[in-house]
């Protein structure tokens, strides 16, 4: 039984956080400040590295597109939050939900992978820093890019498709305040233990996966950090690796709480709040992080703030 036979009046109702009145009008300052400061930060972080000729390095193209990817994943959720958030109105249009549904898993699962490949070139960095500029050259960063986004595309095309042709029997009300498989499949009238097995698996491949990988490159610096044994070493390497420490924890701190669990505990109120925090908060954080940290980022901005200012003398 799929969509066609199972389906409603065609529109989803997004409950969000309706239990909860008086936050509401709380959250919805709350996350469109995050919005505008998303919005703005990663804007910044484009353009700096896209004009400064200092920023042409393999850090800073990654580093471009995870700033693109959090774009991305906030305004395919943010805009629909903000209205559910402003008034009664919880709906969602069938068409608006899958994509929502689509867009969000495959930029989220685009910076799972993305995590991974900035953490192996923060491990050429510390390393191999003779031969770095062979190792993560141009080609090779466009490769990694690329298996980045197919895999995320990839991960949504088969994900979003699965969770969309579950039989609903008429079941509408979706506990949460976006389209996302775990508290999509709940709204299933059939047995979901395959799609929880499924998801758990997709989850493996694009969670714990990406994050094996970037401990195992933390864990090789490391090494190499304790072999020199000076205060001076892991100076640079904090400074060097700092801010990617930084996003990782948080985000991946956050979405395997949600997708690493069986979808029976996944809690109305607690899932809701997590994946408010990796789908709003943490695209705002990551580049505060990497302005706040970084004396190259910092060197940009003060260089193009100069620059406008002289053309505005002019």
């Amino acid at each position: 039984m799929g969509m066609t036979n199972s389906s409603f009046k065609g529109e989803f109702i997004l409950v969000g956080f309706s239990d909860q009145p008086q936050v509401e009008k709380i959250l919805f300052v709350i996350v469109l400040v995050f919005y505008l400061l998303t919005l703005v930060g990663n804007t910044v972080i484009i353009l700096i590295s896209f004009i400064d000729p200092k920023l042409k390095t393999p850090m800073y193209f990654f580093l471009t597109h995870l700033s693109l990817v959090d774009i991305c994943v906030t305004t395919s959720i943010v805009p629909q939050l903000l209205w559910n958030l402003r008034g009664p109105a919880k709906t969602i249009t069938f068409p608006g939900c899958a994509i929502q549904l689509y867009v969000s898993l495959s930029f989220g699962s685009t910076e799972c992978v993305l995590l991974a490949v900035m953490a192996l070139d923060r491990y050429a960095a510390v390393c191999k820093p003779l031969h770095y500029s062979a190792v993560m050259n141009p080609q090779l960063c466009q490769v990694l890019v690329v298996v980045a986004w197919l895999s995320g595309m990839g991960n949504a095309l088969i994900q979003g498709t699965v969770t969309l042709w579950l039989p609903r029997c008429r079941h509408q009300w979706l506990y949460h305040f976006f389209c996302e498989v775990p508290s999509m499949i709940k709204l299933a009238c059939v047995d979901i233990h395959a799609n929880e097995v499924q998801l758990f698996v997709a989850s493996l491949i694009l969670l714990l996966l990406p994050l094996s990988l970037i401990l195992m490159s933390y864990g090789h610096i490391a090494r190499a950090v304790i072999r020199i044994g000076s205060v001076q070493a892991w100076h640079k390497a904090l400074g060097t690796c700092g801010s990617h420490l930084m996003v990782v924890s948080l985000f991946y701190g956050t979405i395997t709480a949600v997708y690493i669990q069986p979808n029976r505990s996944f809690s109305h109120t607690h899932g809701k709040f997590i994946s408010l925090f990796y789908t709003v908060v943490t695209p705002t954080l990551n580049p505060l992080i990497y302005t706040l940290r970084n004396k190259d980022v910092k060197g940009a901005l003060r260089r193009l703030l100069h620059r406008d200012l002289s053309l505005f003398k002019e």
